[in-house]
């Protein structure tokens, strides 16, 4: 996944909201709704942001889909600023 993608899917706090919402457990896309003051649909294209940007999964039982946090796309952010940040401790030292 291409990490412009997923840093713009980040950069809106409607989104990053969402993916705090799927941290505490799996939500269908009504769940999700309801803790906004959007439109279904707008809540629809923040998920379709998410999920293209690898940071959510999607499942469908029966006539629901649920979301779900997808950690490795996360993981890989992390990783990557952990070493943009580097270690600070030589630098202290000088």
């Amino acid at each position: 996944m291409a990490m412009q993608q997923t840093l713009r899917a980040l950069a809106d706090p409607i989104r990053r909201e969402i993916l705090t919402l799927l941290r505490q457990h799996r939500m269908s896309a009504g769940e999700i709704a309801d803790h906004f003051s959007v439109t279904d649909a707008a809540v629809s294209r923040h998920l379709s942001v998410l999920k293209e940007a690898g940071l959510i999964a999607d499942h469908r039982e029966g006539k629901f889909i649920f979301y779900e946090l997808s950690t490795s796309v996360l993981e890989e952010i992390m990783l990557w600023l952990t070493e943009l940040k580097g270690d600070d401790t030589n630098v202290q030292g000088e």
